[in-house]
């Protein structure tokens, strides 16, 4: 894996400076399989199946606590925001504090995210395209 491009990709994504595909698209180029954003401690880390990491800051100044509560409804209603409308990356970090989320997990190969809340709650999502979620 390679960590100059996994820091470049991550401080592109905090700047919403490149397209997310593009930046998903180098993670994967680079060897990442899957990353871990941690709200609670503001750092990514990045992994690959050999047990790879690089871990970078979230450095977004200002992000509200994580709520107690998890509300699915709004973290589906930011997801869609930035499916269709592109939302800036800090505004979706803004929401899914707001409605609970204390960190995720970007399957890459698996196309699909898992949100967890402080209370165990968790919401998973199918990355746009990879079809509907199956039994596991």
């Amino acid at each position: 894996m390679n960590a100059q491009i996994v820091d470049e990709a991550s401080r592109a994504t905090l700047a919403g400076t490149m397209p997310f595909a593009e930046i998903v698209g180098r993670l994967i180029d680079s060897g990442v399989e899957y990353y871990h954003v941690d709200y609670v401690t503001l750092r990514k880390a990045f992994y690959r199946g050999a047990g790879d990491v690089v871990v970078t800051p979230i450095t977004d100044e200002g992000l509200p606590e994580v709520s107690a509560e998890f509300d699915q409804a709004a973290l589906r209603a930011a997801i869609l925001d930035s499916q269709v409308n592109g939302q800036h990356h800090r505004d979706f970090t803004i929401r899914a504090m707001t409605t609970g989320v204390q960190g995720y997990i970007a399957f890459l190969r698996g196309l699909r995210v898992t949100y967890w809340g402080r209370g165990g709650d968790e919401h998973t999502e199918r990355c746009p395209g990879a079809g509907p979620l199956k039994s596991l």
